[in-house]
């Protein structure tokens, strides 16, 4: 049994699905096919200039609320970075220039610098900070994330988050193709992949 669990490193509530995805799976018997992919794109074809989280003022105050207390609730830091939402384009290329645990690894990483620390994920040296943490080479991180691969890879990605009918994240696609949108429906989307039912 496998998922598709689609993120966006902008996005602040993928950070906290991603902190515990491997536990959450884990423990359900699902294995996760970690997918970054770009939000950009989906917001611009549906209108968006920006996130749609902060398309207001109280909207955008609600979020940084939630996500503080939802943090701290899980013992997981948060800080919020000056700019949001963050370019991500460099950072999910990195990720898909990397597979298996060590992609996971670097995208726990990433989130941490970017929401757990506020730093910015279009510096190249938090890029390499998130790659050290992860125990791997940041020149080597670095150079697959300028790679043809990783390039087409996070267009791919976003293709198929869109034929998928993706329109935020994190969203968990089951391998049936049902669809579940944001942090509070991990659990719901592990229980639909092994049970064909939500969560209890």
């Amino acid at each position: 049994m496998a998922f598709r669990f689609f993120y966006d490193f902008s996005s602040s509530y993928s950070y906290l699905s991603a902190m515990r995805m491997e536990a959450a799976a884990e423990a359900a018997g699902v294995t996760v096919e970690w997918t970054p992919f770009l939000l950009g794109p989906i917001f611009a074809a549906a209108g968006y200039a920006s996130s749609p989280n902060v398309a207001s003022e109280d909207k955008g105050a609600f979020m940084w609320e939630d996500i503080a207390r939802r943090a701290a609730h899980r013992g997981l830091p948060f800080v919020k970075p000056a700019v949001f939402p963050q370019r991500s384009v460099t950072a999910g290329r990195a990720a898909l220039a990397l597979s298996g645990a060590e992609r996971a690894a670097f995208t726990r990483a990433v989130f941490t610098e970017e929401w757990g620390k506020g730093h910015d994920i279009a510096d190249a040296a938090v890029i390499a900070a998130a790659a050290t943490a992860a125990g791997l080479d940041p020149d080597e991180v670095a150079a697959g994330a300028k790679s043809d691969a990783a390039k087409a890879g996070l267009f791919a990605n976003t293709e198929a988050a869109q034929a998928a009918g993706v329109f935020g994240a994190p969203t968990f696609v089951t391998s049936d193709g049902n669809r579940f949108w944001g942090d509070a429906q991990l659990a719901d989307a592990l229980a639909w992949e092994t049970t064909g039912k939500l969560a209890e």
